[in-house]
């Protein structure tokens, strides 16, 4: 097979962001560009062509994407908040959603840290591969994270993951995020929960990728409603905080005014929703009661 010139390549990747686009990728011409660079090695703005071979490993890579095998999948890697993290099958992958959820889980670190002149105490429950914990890690220098997770394939990614973002700042623990035993030694003491549990409700799931491609175990939140999951994490996060710290936690656009009204049956004294992106509602901010003034 012959190699293409920098003509022919472009062309080839032009077209291949049509064959995605009629296959109803939401990005075409981006996931074109991230295949053929992928192949390439390098940016495809400063290709002068494609060597031998290009052309028929790329027409395969395009095929699976064309199938709505996810992007990070093929790629191997997904990105977070600046962070490039490994993807690996059977673990979910991260959604752009979640960095508004990592976001505030990250303010409210740094409010601590300059309030208080210490490091915070974060701990993130649902871990998933680790792109949370890492965040905060990697963007509140002075916090000790915890991360909880208790598949064994996402939890030998997120060690991994972490380890190499955020060397020696982040304790991941294999097991039940909502169990009490689990960072029982924590309780009391923790500044930010933050979570990403299974929240989908049951048969709800609408996007192909998601739905072929990420772990039932890492969706649902069990029950027809999907908010068994979510409801324990409200309960242990209200064990682990200490008076006046946050509880940051990723739901479904309708599980807001539920889990508003659970975080303050369990003693949080103040519940709001924070939005997406796309202005939808998408995680609970819930503030323990402060200690009474002397």
């Amino acid at each position: 097979m012959n190699a293409l010139d920098r003509y022919a390549l472009r062309r080839t990747v032009r077209e291949a962001g049509q064959t995605l686009a009629l296959a109803g990728v939401a990005s075409p011409e981006v996931d074109a560009r991230l295949l053929a660079e992928h192949l390439l090695g390098g940016p495809l703005l400063l290709a002068d062509g494609a060597p031998e071979g290009f052309a028929p490993a790329y027409a395969a890579l395009v095929e699976r994407r064309a199938a709505r095998e996810p992007l990070q999948r093929i790629l191997g890697v997904m990105w977070f908040r600046g962070l490039e993290l490994e993807c690996r099958p059977g673990v979910f992958i991260v959604r752009p959603e979640t960095e508004v959820v990592a976001g505030a889980a990250i303010e409210a670190a740094r409010a601590v840290a300059s309030e208080e002149g210490r490091g915070p105490v974060v701990v993130d429950l649902c871990a998933g591969s680790g792109v949370i914990a890492a965040a905060v890690a990697a963007e509140v220098p002075l916090t000790r994270v915890w991360a909880v997770e208790i598949d064994a394939a996402a939890l030998a990614l997120a060690r991994e993951n972490c380890e190499r973002l955020a060397p020696g700042r982040v304790e991941v623990v294999g097991g039940d995020a909502t169990a009490p035993a689990v960072l029982a030694e924590l309780d009391g003491s923790v500044d930010v929960v933050v979570s990403n549990p299974p929240y989908v409700p049951a048969g709800e799931v609408e996007d192909v990728e998601t739905a072929g491609y990420d772990p039932d175990l890492a969706l649902y939140g069990e029950g027809a409603d999907g908010l068994r999951l979510p409801l324990a994490v409200i309960e242990r996060a209200a064990a682990l905080l200490r008076p006046g710290a946050v509880l940051v936690m990723e739901h479904d656009p309708g599980q807001g005014a539920a889990l508003r009204a659970a975080a303050l049956g369990a003693g949080f004294t103040e519940a709001v929703t924070g939005q997406d992106l796309a202005g939808r509602d998408r995680y609970l901010r819930a503030v323990t009661e402060p200690n009474p003034r002397t």
